[in-house]
């Protein structure tokens, strides 16, 4: 196995320890928006970011909680 794969396995094995899957359903509880929101986020590449694991799509938390802080760091309506 070369290093740039072992390198990339070991980030996957680090993030893994240190951060946790959520489905959709579980993020939706998080940002307070129904699962459609989401969905409809997703389809627009808008929302956090995501993947799909076989049928079912997931989320990094760590990602969840980084696009909670950008939103409200940005500018807010009027």
């Amino acid at each position: 196995m070369s290093n740039k794969n072992s390198n990339d396995h070991e980030g996957v094995a680090e993030r893994g320890r240190d951060d946790e899957l959520l489905t959709i359903g579980e993020v939706a509880d998080i940002v307070r928006v129904p699962v459609a929101t989401l969905r409809y986020w997703r389809h627009l590449g808008t929302g956090p970011r995501s993947f799909r694991i076989g049928r079912g799509v997931r989320y990094w938390h760590h990602e969840v909680t980084t696009w909670l802080q950008s939103q409200s760091d940005g500018p807010t309506a009027a």
